[in-house]
Protein backbone atom coordinates (compact mmCIF):
# COMPACT_ATOMS: atom_id res chain seq x y z
CA UNK A 1 0.00 0.00 0.00
CA UNK A 2 2.72 2.02 0.77
CA UNK A 3 4.15 2.03 -3.08
CA UNK A 4 1.05 1.71 -4.21
CA UNK A 5 0.55 6.23 -2.90
CA UNK A 6 3.87 7.02 -4.92
CA UNK A 7 2.81 5.13 -7.82
CA UNK A 8 -0.16 7.12 -8.01
CA UNK A 9 1.56 10.04 -7.39
CA UNK A 10 3.89 9.33 -10.86
CA UNK A 11 1.40 8.94 -12.86
CA UNK A 12 -0.93 11.66 -11.95
CA UNK A 13 2.25 13.81 -12.78
CA UNK A 14 2.50 12.12 -15.72
CA UNK A 15 -0.68 12.81 -16.70
CA UNK A 16 -0.83 16.54 -16.17
CA UNK A 17 2.53 16.99 -17.86
CA UNK A 18 0.59 16.12 -21.32
CA UNK A 19 -1.44 19.41 -20.61
CA UNK A 20 1.76 21.49 -21.04
CA UNK A 21 1.48 20.71 -24.99
CA UNK A 22 -1.54 21.94 -25.50
CA UNK A 23 -0.42 25.54 -23.65
CA UNK A 24 2.29 25.42 -25.95
CA UNK A 25 -0.52 24.72 -28.84
CA UNK A 26 -2.79 27.36 -27.45
CA UNK A 27 -0.02 29.97 -27.48
CA UNK A 28 1.48 29.54 -30.87
CA UNK A 29 -1.69 29.72 -32.47
CA UNK A 30 -2.34 33.22 -30.48
CA UNK A 31 0.93 34.60 -31.62
CA UNK A 32 0.02 33.33 -34.76
CA UNK A 33 -2.90 35.60 -35.02
CA UNK A 34 -2.62 39.35 -36.64
CA UNK A 35 -2.23 42.44 -34.16
CA UNK A 36 -5.33 43.96 -33.73
CA UNK A 37 -4.90 47.53 -32.88
CA UNK A 38 -8.13 48.15 -31.53
CA UNK A 39 -11.72 47.25 -31.39
CA UNK A 40 -14.12 48.49 -34.03
CA UNK A 41 -16.54 51.74 -33.26
CA UNK A 42 -19.86 52.18 -34.00
CA UNK A 43 -20.80 55.59 -34.38
CA UNK A 44 -24.12 56.77 -34.07
CA UNK A 45 -24.88 59.88 -36.46
CA UNK A 46 -25.05 62.53 -34.81
CA UNK A 47 -26.76 66.47 -35.70
CA UNK A 48 -24.28 68.39 -36.91
CA UNK A 49 -23.22 71.21 -33.91
CA UNK A 50 -21.50 73.90 -35.71
CA UNK A 51 -20.25 76.90 -34.13
CA UNK A 52 -19.26 80.35 -36.04
CA UNK A 53 -16.53 82.57 -35.17
CA UNK A 54 -16.00 85.94 -37.36
CA UNK A 55 -12.88 87.86 -38.03
CA UNK A 56 -12.64 91.54 -38.70
CA UNK A 57 -9.88 93.25 -40.44
CA UNK A 58 -9.28 97.25 -41.34
CA UNK A 59 -8.50 98.20 -45.12
CA UNK A 60 -7.01 101.23 -44.94
CA UNK A 61 -4.14 100.22 -42.31
CA UNK A 62 -2.86 96.97 -44.28
CA UNK A 63 0.27 97.56 -46.41
CA UNK A 64 0.01 97.45 -49.89
CA UNK A 65 0.46 99.93 -52.84
CA UNK A 66 -2.83 99.79 -54.24
CA UNK A 67 -6.31 99.49 -52.99
CA UNK A 68 -6.38 96.50 -54.06
CA UNK A 69 -3.57 94.72 -52.63
CA UNK A 70 -4.99 96.29 -49.51
CA UNK A 71 -7.95 94.70 -50.06
CA UNK A 72 -6.98 91.38 -50.14
CA UNK A 73 -4.45 91.91 -47.63
CA UNK A 74 -7.35 92.71 -45.14
CA UNK A 75 -9.33 89.83 -46.42
CA UNK A 76 -6.72 87.21 -45.55
CA UNK A 77 -6.08 89.23 -41.92
CA UNK A 78 -10.23 89.16 -41.11
CA UNK A 79 -9.52 84.89 -41.73
CA UNK A 80 -6.95 84.81 -39.75
CA UNK A 81 -8.66 86.44 -36.97
CA UNK A 82 -11.58 84.49 -37.44
CA UNK A 83 -9.72 81.25 -37.44
CA UNK A 84 -7.91 82.67 -34.04
CA UNK A 85 -12.03 83.01 -32.67
CA UNK A 86 -12.60 79.50 -33.30
CA UNK A 87 -9.31 78.06 -31.41
CA UNK A 88 -10.79 80.31 -28.47
CA UNK A 89 -14.22 78.30 -29.01
CA UNK A 90 -12.45 75.05 -29.47
CA UNK A 91 -9.42 75.08 -26.64
CA UNK A 92 -10.00 78.38 -24.39
CA UNK A 93 -8.15 80.93 -23.99
CA UNK A 94 -5.38 81.72 -21.36
CA UNK A 95 -5.76 85.11 -19.78
CA UNK A 96 -3.19 86.44 -17.85
CA UNK A 97 -4.13 89.79 -15.32
CA UNK A 98 -2.36 91.72 -13.11
CA UNK A 99 -3.69 94.64 -10.34
CA UNK A 100 -1.83 97.19 -9.11
CA UNK A 101 -2.98 99.12 -5.67
CA UNK A 102 -1.44 101.57 -3.49
CA UNK A 103 -2.77 103.34 -0.83
CA UNK A 104 -5.83 101.90 -1.62
CA UNK A 105 -5.91 103.56 -5.41
CA UNK A 106 -5.80 101.77 -8.38
CA UNK A 107 -2.66 102.16 -10.19
CA UNK A 108 -2.71 99.75 -12.70
CA UNK A 109 -4.67 97.30 -14.40
CA UNK A 110 -3.61 94.98 -16.95
CA UNK A 111 -4.59 91.50 -18.61
CA UNK A 112 -3.36 89.65 -21.66
CA UNK A 113 -5.06 86.79 -23.81
CA UNK A 114 -3.45 84.31 -25.79
CA UNK A 115 -4.81 81.33 -27.97
CA UNK A 116 -3.02 78.69 -28.84
CA UNK A 117 -4.57 75.30 -30.71
CA UNK A 118 -4.95 73.61 -34.39
CA UNK A 119 -8.78 74.10 -36.10
CA UNK A 120 -9.68 71.47 -38.75
CA UNK A 121 -12.45 71.14 -40.68
CA UNK A 122 -13.72 74.78 -41.17
CA UNK A 123 -15.18 76.44 -43.68
CA UNK A 124 -15.31 80.06 -45.25
CA UNK A 125 -19.16 80.59 -44.77
CA UNK A 126 -18.64 84.11 -45.65
CA UNK A 127 -16.54 86.95 -46.72
CA UNK A 128 -17.63 90.25 -47.32
CA UNK A 129 -16.42 93.83 -47.07
CA UNK A 130 -18.45 95.87 -44.06
CA UNK A 131 -18.74 99.73 -44.60
CA UNK A 132 -16.22 100.75 -46.46
CA UNK A 133 -12.83 100.56 -44.58
CA UNK A 134 -13.40 96.67 -42.50
CA UNK A 135 -13.42 93.50 -43.95
CA UNK A 136 -14.91 90.43 -42.33
CA UNK A 137 -15.02 86.57 -42.66
CA UNK A 138 -16.87 84.75 -40.91
CA UNK A 139 -16.17 80.55 -40.45
CA UNK A 140 -17.82 77.93 -38.82
CA UNK A 141 -16.91 74.18 -37.85
CA UNK A 142 -18.88 70.94 -36.68
CA UNK A 143 -17.98 70.52 -32.78
CA UNK A 144 -18.81 66.89 -33.17
CA UNK A 145 -16.08 66.49 -35.91
CA UNK A 146 -13.68 67.98 -33.78
CA UNK A 147 -14.35 65.44 -30.89
CA UNK A 148 -14.10 62.76 -33.38
CA UNK A 149 -10.90 63.76 -34.41
CA UNK A 150 -9.72 64.22 -30.56
CA UNK A 151 -10.88 60.68 -29.71
CA UNK A 152 -9.17 58.96 -32.94
CA UNK A 153 -6.21 60.53 -32.59
CA UNK A 154 -5.64 59.78 -28.79
CA UNK A 155 -6.41 55.69 -29.22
Amino acid sequence: MKTLKPLLLLICLGLLSGCETVAHTFTATVDALPDVKRTPRVEENVEPNWVSATGYAPISLQPGETQQQKMLMAMRASKLRAYQELAGIIHGQYLFGTTQVEEMVLQNDRFRSSVAGIVRGARVVKSYPVQDDVYATVLEVDLNRVQRAWVISND
